[in-house]
């Protein structure tokens, strides 16, 4: 089979818990270019802060917020933003219950507070730089948010709206968050997107996550890899299980499809 494309979430899958990425990873990363695949990362994260890691990796093309911003080598290919209303429903319930969010436009991060203990702790476990405070002139902008300090028995909070639902951030260190996904805005629908403007098959794509925001995205994709470190729930839509991050989870899975000895 002949592969021509590679999609890799970042957390958990290109980054390990310690923020850096395996040099196994950057191995194959480097040779499956070469090979001449391309290579997307395909990340919850702002693509403003994701400048330091692709110079690292050599990759330019983003799939950002969950699948609301597509830029294949510097062209835009898709870019969805959040009904207002929608954001404001959710900041609505946000409020009554004493949970915050950030709300991520192309340029910052945008908190609803950056004074709480647990607000610090997820600016520091995603080592995000490009932050603010939200301001109701911005909510025509939003991409993609996540909610914080939701406790899991209150999710069914959020049940309001059909066409969106919570999904777990799954990343060490990070508990009682949650990133809004659209059911017509995911990583999925963003890869099938690539696909079609880049004219490439799905069983040519392959596809690495580890989180619940990944589902669609390893439905997508011909070939997916779960890691091992991924949420139990997620196994089910991936094609294939492949090591950790930290046990060269990447490496080892393109090794099983033979792009790699």
């Amino acid at each position: 089979m002949t592969y021509r494309i590679l999609f890799l979430d970042i957390d958990g899958t290109t980054l390990g818990p310690d923020h850096t990425v395996p040099e196994s990873t950057k191995q194959a990363i480097k040779k499956v270019t070469e090979q001449g695949l391309h290579i997307f990362f395909a990340t919850g994260r702002p693509l403003h802060e994701l400048n330091q890691l692709s110079r690292e990796l050599g990759v330019y093309s983003y799939i950002g917020y969950n699948g609301a911003h597509v830029v294949h080598q510097g062209k835009t290919i898709l870019n969805a933003t959040l009904n207002r209303e929608i954001v404001q429903k959710y900041l609505d319930i946000a409020y009554e219950h004493d949970h915050e969010a950030v709300l991520y436009t192309k340029e910052a991060n945008c908190f609803t507070t950056l004074t709480r203990d647990f607000v610090k702790q997820f600016i520091d476990t995603f080592q995000l730089k490009q932050n603010k405070i939200f301001t109701w002139e911005k909510a025509d902008e939003i991409l993609g948010a996540t909610l914080l300090n939701v406790n899991p028995s209150q999710e069914n909070l959020y049940d309001f709206d059909p066409s969106t639902h919570l999904s777990p951030v799954q990343v060490a260190g990070v508990t009682n968050c949650y990133d809004i996904i659209r059911d017509n805005v995911n990583k999925g629908k963003a890869v099938e997107r690539v696909l079609k403007v880049l004219d490439i098959k799905p069983e040519e794509a392959i596809a690495f996550g580890d989180g619940m925001n990944d589902k669609e995205m390893l439905a997508a994709a011909g070939e997916s890899f779960a890691m091992e470190n991924a949420h139990p729930d997620l196994f089910e839509y991936a094609k294939h299980r492949t090591t950790s991050v930290e046990e060269d989870g990447i490496a080892n899975g393109l090794k099983k499809l033979g792009l790699l000895v």
